[in-house]
């Protein structure tokens, strides 16, 4: 059993009176507690019964209770169906195309439906269970009772070439979850004989970019919407790692490796002049940076971090390193000096080897091939691309100019079918009594945590503060790791707030250290308790000291 437990029918019926969403689409709030229903008939029929155009139905078969496990406790009995909508051959690559999928529904049903918003670029149709957290998962969707759908977004296999199709991008962007979410609603009628009281779609990295445009194009078909580590702007995230990588072969001590720009001993430096610097001023020296706004207004990387007088030797930073370093923190810069992407917070994760990958391996192998085959207009050759290269030495203002550009085989620029229109009005979501909660790492490593703060800034200004919050995770690396309490679920306070009215505050986060139940984390200090929590606090309320008590847990902290 999850230690975060699902709201319970006798809550809803008590908040009765409070704000919430319906399942239909309706702009009138809904909160009357949600009726399950058990699966009707066989399993194995779902494949000849679940009818919906431009759908073809591959299979259904029931999977035992404990076939799954989560955090060792077993997934109940559920029905898994799999299949393809809209197959197709392209006229522009000649490649096949359609949009995979599966679905999970439980025998005993919670009448709820989860969208599982996949990650990366997508391309396989991972088990659909619906993560509801960071790292570590202890509990999930289908194990809560929810029937979940996952799908690989409208093309198959982990490469970015599939971008040479124009609708397969339009697919990838965001046309896979306006295609999906009625035939899943349909399928859940055919399977229980009636559809899902609540909806709810999340994910973490590119799925809460893909959550994040669901709040704006699909607001009428989801109650809930649960936000990781988004990359809602993902060419622009993409493009800024690029001008990194860049910057770190040009302070490269081995030539070719940008790793040895900015190295792990470097890096752990810095981290340590940021905890020296701001650890205290959330009340408690415990390893954690939870006051963001005063640490960013306290340290220096000039000032706080030694200049090296002689060789590099990991305990300084050269002149140049701290130049071009602050200068990438301050947030990446086309020719003429003009920002294009976020500022990034100073925090103490920097050390680990989550950061570095995504810092200095992912552009070559993951940035390179999405911008050049899936953003760019016209793409890049993929008969004579070399990713390794073109991030080395790409120029940043030509990608910046193909990613806002369209043609008459590409109609819709990246910027436009990746992106979120209207990110910061979401009226549809909020009149409907639709929520959304938001987490992000702070030493988030590819999407920075102060462009979500921004954005929540702007929805804030919208009247966001009504249907939304924002939880940064102090320490996090990119959707989990980093030292951090990185271990949470995020779900059940959002059925809470949807079906409840309940409006969440401080969120219990536990770290991972040994002999955590879902997997350690390597990057919990050995200083902590290894089953540390904390609260997140909604921004820009900060988890601060009691003033008694262990720092080990929670409870002697509050959000102020």
């Amino acid at each position: 059993m999850s230690r975060y437990p699902l709201v319970t029918a006798a809550v809803a019926a008590a908040a009765l009176t409070a704000c919430g969403g319906g399942g239909d689409g309706s702009l009138l709030p809904d909160l009357r507690p949600v009726t399950g229903a058990t699966l009707s008939g066989n399993c194995a029929d779902l494949k000849t019964t679940i009818s919906y155009p431009n759908t073809t139905i591959t299979d259904a078969k029931e999977v035992a209770a404990g076939t799954l496990k989560v955090a060792g406790t077993d997934v109940p009995a559920h029905c898994q169906v799999t299949g393809r909508m809209f197959p197709r051959t392209s006229a522009v690559d000649g490649k096949s195309y359609a949009i995979g999928f599966e679905m999970r529904m439980p025998l005993n049903w919670n009448g709820r439906f989860f969208y599982q918003a996949n990650g990366g670029t997508d391309g396989s149709v991972v088990t659909a269970t619906g993560a509801v957290n960071g790292g570590g998962a202890l509990t999930n969707a289908l194990q809560k009772g929810f029937a979940v759908i996952s799908s690989d977004a409208g093309h198959s296999g982990g490469g970015a070439d599939f971008g040479i199709d124009p609708q397969a991008r339009l697919d990838y962007g965001y046309q896979a979850v306006g295609k999906l979410t009625p035939m899943a609603k349909a399928a859940i009628q055919t399977a229980y004989k009636k559809g899902p009281e609540r909806s709810y779609i999340g994910g973490c990295s590119n799925g809460g970019r893909h959550t994040m445009v669901a709040a704006s194009r699909y607001a009428d078909q989801y109650d809930g919407f649960l936000v990781g580590d988004p990359g809602f702007r993902l060419p622009l995230a993409a493009t800024a790692n690029v001008k990194g990588y860049q910057t770190y072969l040009s302070l490269a001590s081995t030539p070719g490796n940008a790793s040895t720009g900015f190295t792990a001993a470097e890096r752990t430096t810095v981290s340590n002049a940021v905890l020296a610097k701001c650890d205290a001023l959330d009340g408690a020296a415990d390893g954690l940076v939870q006051d963001q706004a005063a640490c960013q207004a306290a340290f220096s990387l000039q000032r706080d971090v030694p200049t090296c007088t002689g060789a590099r030797d990991g305990s300084c930073l050269t002149a140049d390193q701290k130049t071009k370093i602050a200068d990438l923190f301050a947030g990446a810069t086309n020719s003429s000096g003009t920002r294009f992407y976020s500022s990034w917070p100073y925090d103490s994760g920097f050390g680990t080897n989550g950061w570095s990958f995504w810092k200095f391996t992912v552009p070559a192998i993951l940035d390179s091939g999405a911008i050049a085959f899936i953003w760019e207009v016209p793409p890049e050759n993929p008969a004579t691309f070399n990713g390794p290269a073109f991030a080395a030495s790409a120029n940043i203002d030509t990608i910046l100019a193909k990613i806002n550009a369209t043609n008459a085989t590409y109609t819709e620029s990246a910027m436009s079918f990746m992106t979120p229109p209207n990110a910061s009005d979401l009226g549809t979501l909020r009149s409907r009594g639709g929520k959304m909660l938001v987490y992000h790492g702070t030493s988030d490593p590819i999407f920075s945590s102060d462009d979500t703060q921004n954005w929540y800034k702007g929805l804030a200004g919208n009247g966001g503060g009504s249907f939304a919050r924002y939880y940064p995770v102090p320490g996090m690396n990119h959707c989990s790791g980093g030292p951090a309490t990185d271990q949470f679920d995020m779900l059940t306070p959002l059925v809470l707030w949807v079906e409840a009215g309940v409006a969440p505050e401080g969120i219990v986060a536990g770290a991972r250290g040994a002999g955590n139940a879902a997997g350690a984390n390597a990057d919990v200090p050995s200083s902590w308790a290894p089953n540390r929590t904390r609260p997140l606090c909604p921004w820009p309320k900060v988890a601060r000291y009691k003033g008694s008590g262990s720092l080990e847990v929670a409870e002697n902290f509050s959000c102020q």
